[in-house]
């Protein structure tokens, strides 16, 4: 097994608190997630506390959606760390951290910073380390644009 680590970042105008509340509650996930328009009718289901530790979201739906669950196991102003599964229509554990940050010396601008870790089959690691970059990266791309969006509407600073 191949350990792997994939991050994207990008700079939101809005307060880290903001934009924390947006990633620390799967059900703001909605607003911004990439994967969110994957299958209409995909099956979420919501358990544990509303947002933080121990809230968790587990999906299942068509074969590009397929099945899997997420469950935030760490939260603070600074970060928010989920251990996703993936269980169809493959098998596979990561951790997704994103990290918040004031940047420079602007209260209302946080730089995010999305970052997927785990291992892959050496097969996986050969064949599909530049597909895996490309194809997750750029899904991370459109989903940090979402959520600065959403940010950034929600804090009435649209830039």
């Amino acid at each position: 097994m191949a350990d792997f680590s994939l991050s994207r970042s990008t700079r939101i105008h809005a307060d880290a608190g903001s934009v924390h509340a947006l990633i620390d509650d799967f059900r703001e996930w909605r607003k911004w997630s990439p994967w969110e328009g994957v299958d209409p009718d995909l099956t979420r289901e919501y358990s544990g506390p509303d947002h933080g530790v121990g809230s968790t979201y587990h999906w299942s739906g068509n074969r590009k959606a397929g099945e899997g669950e997420m469950r935030i196991t760490a939260s603070t102003p600074a970060a928010v760390v989920v251990d996703l599964e993936f269980l169809k229509p493959f098998k596979a554990t990561n951790i997704t951290t994103f990290t918040l940050a004031a940047f420079g010396d602007a209260a209302d601008v946080t730089e995010v910073t999305w970052t997927m870790t785990g291992s892959r089959s050496a097969v996986m690691s050969l064949a599909g380390r530049l597909f895996f970059d490309k194809a997750i990266g750029g899904d991370f791309e459109k989903g940090l644009a979402a959520l600065k969006q959403e940010a950034e509407r929600s804090a009435g600073q649209p830039r």
